[in-house]
């Protein structure tokens, strides 16, 4: 009997390094940016330098907005016709409504297996699920196993972060329990990670050197001994300060792979430029 062909989608969340996807059957479904008369797709019509350039000088915030179910089902049927069944690794449900909108098409599509898995994730979060999937897929696996490798990935996954300011994630709707962070020190710069699919608030410090090592301290608590098998430090427009860190990780964790990722303009929108994050898994 021979291996199903698996399709692998994902949204433009998880923004992951070409050099990562390649050789495998990703497709990327953009998420969009709604900035003032314009629809831009996020990746497609706007990249991250050009967005971060009209960013620090327009007068006006951009929004985000998931794709429709229509634009799901059409993406899916596109995708469907070279393979066998789709796994669909997406965006965390509880930050957006990208998988609503993926389930609506699937409940109109009979003739194509379609599973979905809810990485609870974003960036690298989301894009380290997505490489599991894509590999398993690509050994051949069934839709059963490819959906677990997305799983298994998906709860091994820590994504971590620190941010200049809050402004960009309170006003997009996307922080939560965020009142103890928010204090009258203006400089106060949050370590924030995702806990049960939400953006919350990890820790606090005061500089952002003291709050970048704050976040390495927390990483190694929860590695507890255990090695890095898999990292990537994602930048918000500080490509520099993205490659320092990667510097950082590699002396204090030694991971098999590390990577650098710039940040999709959807993600940007939302938690602003300066931000720096790392996404990694242990060895088990």
């Amino acid at each position: 009997m021979n291996a199903q062909k698996i399709s692998i989608v994902t949204d433009s969340s998880a923004y992951i390094p070409d050099e990562l996807m390649s050789g495998l059957n990703i497709h990327v479904i953009p998420l969009s940016l709604i900035w003032n008369e314009d629809r831009l797709l996020d990746g497609i019509d706007i990249q991250p330098q050009a967005f971060y350039e009209r960013l620090r000088t327009s007068k006006s915030l951009p929004t985000s907005s998931q794709p429709s179910a229509k634009e799901f089902e059409h993406f899916f049927l596109e995708c469907g016709k070279d393979c066998d069944a789709v796994v669909a690794v997406l965006v965390s449900t509880k930050i957006s409504g990208t998988i609503d909108c993926a389930q609506a098409a699937v409940n109109e599509i009979s003739d194509l297996p379609i599973q979905i898995v809810d990485t609870g994730s974003s960036s690298m979060g989301l894009g380290f699920a997505v490489l599991a999937a894509a590999r398993a897929a690509a050994a051949g696996k069934s839709i059963e196993e490819v959906v677990l490798a997305a799983e298994r990935m998906r709860d091994q996954v820590h994504l971590l972060f620190v941010v200049d300011t809050l402004e960009y994630l309170h006003r997009g709707g996307r922080i939560t329990g965020a009142k103890r962070l928010l204090g009258t020190a203006l400089q106060i710069k949050p370590i924030l990670h995702f806990k049960d699919g939400l953006i919350q608030p990890h820790s606090q410090a005061r500089t952002r050197k003291k709050a970048l090592e704050q976040m390495l301290i927390a990483v190694e608590e929860r590695l507890s001994g255990n090695a890095m098998a898999g990292a990537c430090v994602v930048n918000i427009d500080c490509r520099a300060e993205g490659q320092a860190l990667v510097e950082m990780v590699k002396d204090r964790f030694q991971p098999g792979n590390i990577y650098l990722a710039d940040c999709s303009p959807v993600v940007g929108t939302h938690v602003g430029p300066g931000g720096l994050g790392l996404a990694y898994y242990p060895e088990v």
